[in-house]
């Protein structure tokens, strides 16, 4: 089954558009889940910035 060029350039732009966003979501992702999961949570400032 061979797809129309329109069809590749969507599919390849669909797939730029998820790289980049487990790209930059991957990271905060982790910070998030181990905030989320953490015994005593820490405040939010102290997690964004280490000299608060």
């Amino acid at each position: 089954m061979a797809f129309s060029d329109e069809t590749k350039d969507r599919f390849n732009a669909a797939v730029g558009v998820a790289k980049t966003i487990i790209t930059v979501g991957w990271i905060p992702m982790i910070i998030y889940i181990g905030y989320r999961n953490s015994s005593p949570q820490p405040s939010l400032i102290k997690l964004i910035t280490p000299l608060a």
